[in-house]
């Protein structure tokens, strides 16, 4: 066989061959967001950073960099849906976006009941009843107050006029809402982390004079895209941000961060992941929302 021919055809074969890799990648990879660092301002006010690591392992991270004095700023949390029982109806992230208009949203508190045996049977589907496992309050109505004996969640409070204070309860409560583990205390990434289990993650952080807020959501769970991330990675990930307090918002198959798409509907920046089914939003009970009004 002639050289140029026996060249030739390794040349087509190892075109094939990548092509094939590549077909293969777009189909694993879906309608998921580029693995590509990528920074953008989405509204006035609004930076997105998309954060794509290698080592340890493959890790995205969406930021949410949110300028709360930004004229038309409003911060938002899920109102209750029942007096009594149950507070709240489960909802995707999407779906709250969409009922209550804002323009911003990430899940929120871990809740209970919940389970996920399989992909036909969990709990909650999108409008059973949950409670928040922490403190919550949107509007001036309490309606969650959690387990605060012996180690109470932490929790955000925002004013009307979107002052922001981690775990002292103010005088007047307008918002609320709680989450696992505070991770950036006064600057500093908290000592004594869970640096084992890796899993997809929300966090929700402000800087020191309380002006900027930052929303984080880690997909995980993702073999070859994202794995996730421990708490300690996370808190070393705020503060690197310049995060000077922050606490972990409920994770795993919740974490997930939505904006209003130019056409108005929901565009969900990450990649959420419920029952391992990539893409998959999990309805969970309460939310913080942003409106960004002109």
């Amino acid at each position: 066989m002639k050289p140029k021919r026996t060249f030739r055809r390794a040349l087509i074969v190892l075109l094939v061959l990548i092509g094939l890799a590549l077909g293969g990648y777009a189909i694993y990879n879906g309608d998921r967001p580029a693995p590509v660092p990528l920074k953008q301002t989405l509204f006035d006010g609004v930076t997105y950073h998309r954060i794509v690591r290698y080592v340890p392992r493959f890790v995205i991270a969406h930021v949410l960099i949110i300028d709360t004095r930004v004229k038309g700023t409003y911060l938002f949390v899920t109102p209750p849906d029942h007096a009594e029982g149950p507070p709240l109806d489960a909802r995707t992230t999407s779906q709250f976006l969409q009922e209550f208009g804002v323009q911003i949203a990430v899940n929120g508190d871990g809740f209970t009941p919940w389970w996920s045996r399989t992909p036909l049977d969990y709990y909650p589907h999108a409008g059973d009843p949950v409670t928040p496992n922490g403190y919550s309050a949107s509007g001036g109505t309490i309606y969650a107050r959690g387990d605060q004996d012996p180690t109470p969640e932490p929790t955000l409070f925002i004013s009307r006029r979107n002052a922001l204070s981690f775990n002292k309860i103010p005088g007047r409560v307008y918002h609320a809402i709680s989450g696992d583990y505070m991770l950036v205390q006064q600057g500093k990434p908290v000592a004594g982390l869970d640096d084992t289990a890796i899993n997809p993650r929300t966090a929700i952080g402000t800087s020191a004079n309380g002006r900027w807020l930052y929303l984080v959501v880690v997909d995980g769970r993702q073999p070859f895209y994202s794995e996730g991330m421990t708490f300690a990675e996370l808190a070393n990930l705020l503060d690197g941000l310049g995060v000077a307090n922050a606490m972990s918002l409920d994770g795993g198959g919740s974490s997930t961060m939505v904006i209003q798409g130019e056409d108005g509907q929901p565009k969900i920046l990450n990649s959420p992941i419920d029952h391992y089914i990539p893409g998959t939003e999990r309805p969970v009970a309460n939310h913080l929302g942003i409106y960004l009004r002109k």
